[in-house]
C-alpha cells in the first residue's frame, strides 16, 4: 500500500504522486477521492460498454453520485437504448444526453449521404469529438471506462492522466483491469448488459460501424472493420477548437 499523501490539488504536476497513491487501491478509492476533489466537476462518460457498466454501478454508490452522460449520435443500435432505461431504472441514473446539434438529416444535406460508409473520421468528429468537447469545456475532470487490455494503442494509459485535447483532468478507473474482471463483476452484483454481447459482438458503438465478429477476435474487432480505423477519436485527438469550428463550416 502507498504510503505517498494524495494531493489536494490535481494537475499535471501532482499526476505521478496520485498515479501512486492509487495503484494498489480499488476502483471505488479514486472515484470517491475524484467526487470530493471536484465536486459536480468531474463527470463520467459512458457509451454503455461493460466497463462502463461497472464504473456507473461504483458511482451509483457514492452519495451524492457522479454526474453520467453518454453522446447521443442518433445511430445508437436499439439495444444500446434500452440498455440505458434499464440501467437508469436499476441503478438510479439520471443519464445526460450530448448531442452535436446535427441531425442526420442535415448532416447528410451537409456532407452528403451515409457518411460514416465514406469518411468516417468525420463522421465520428462531427457526432463524437465536437460534442464531447463542448461538454467538458466547463468540467475539471472526467471518467471513462477504457482499459489496457482493450487494444494496442491503450496499453499504456494511466490510472489518472492529463486530457491535453481537452485540457482537464482524465481519470480512467479500471485501466488495469481485464474483460474477465469486468464480466465477474457484472455477473456478481446482476447488472444488465447489452444483448448484442451474447449475439457476437465485443465492442458496441454506432450501429452502422459495428458488426457481429467470429470467435477468437479481440475487443475491439467489429469496429470500423475493414478500415484502419481504430478509434473514435474522443480518446486519441488532440483538437483545437479552430477544428470544431472548421468541421461545423464545412
Amino acid at each position: 500500500m502507498s504510503t505517498i499523501t494524495i494531493p489536494q490539488i490535481w494537475n499535471e504536476a501532482t499526476l505521478p504522486d496520485i498515479n501512486h497513491h492509487f495503484a494498489a487501491r480499488p476502483p471505488q478509492e479514486l472515484l470517491q477521492s475524484a467526487r470530493e476533489t471536484f465536486g459536480e466537476s468531474v463527470v463520467l462518460a459512458t457509451g454503455f460498454g461493460l466497463s462502463g457498466i461497472v464504473l456507473m454501478h461504483m458511482v451509483s454508490q457514492l452519495q451524492p453520485g457522479i454526474p453520467v452522460f453518454y453522446l447521443q449520435t442518433d445511430l445508437l443500435f436499439a439495444e444500446t437504448l434500452a440498455l440505458r432505461d434499464k440501467l437508469a431504472a436499476q441503478l438510479g441514473i439520471n443519464f445526460v444526453e450530448v448531442h452535436c446539434g446535427l441531425s442526420l438529416a442535415a448532416q447528410s444535406q451537409q456532407y452528403g449521404e451515409a457518411l460514416w460508409e465514406r469518411t468516417p473520421d468525420r463522421c465520428c468528429h462531427l457526432r463524437k469529438v465536437v460534442p464531447l468537447r463542448r461538454y467538458l469545456a466547463d468540467k475539471q475532470a472526467w471518467i471513462t471506462g477504457i482499459r489496457r487490455d482493450q487494444s494496442p494503442s491503450r496499453a499504456n494509459i494511466p490510472l489518472v492522466g492529463w486530457d491535453t485535447a481537452n485540457q482537464l483532468i482524465k481519470l480512467n478507473p479500471l485501466a488495469g483491469w481485464t474483460r474477465q474482471q469486468v464480466w465477474q463483476y457484472i455477473f456478481a452484483h446482476h447488472l444488465p448488459y447489452n444483448t448484442l454481447h451474447d449475439r457476437g459482438y465485443p465492442s458496441i458503438g454506432c450501429e452502422p460501424c459495428t458488426q457481429p465478429v467470429t470467435g477468437g477476435d479481440d475487443e475491439s474487432a467489429g469496429r470500423w472493420a475493414g478500415r484502419e480505423k481504430m478509434e473514435c477519436g474522443i480518446h486519441t485527438a488532440n483538437y483545437a477548437l479552430a477544428d470544431i469550428v472548421n468541421a461545423l463550416s464545412r
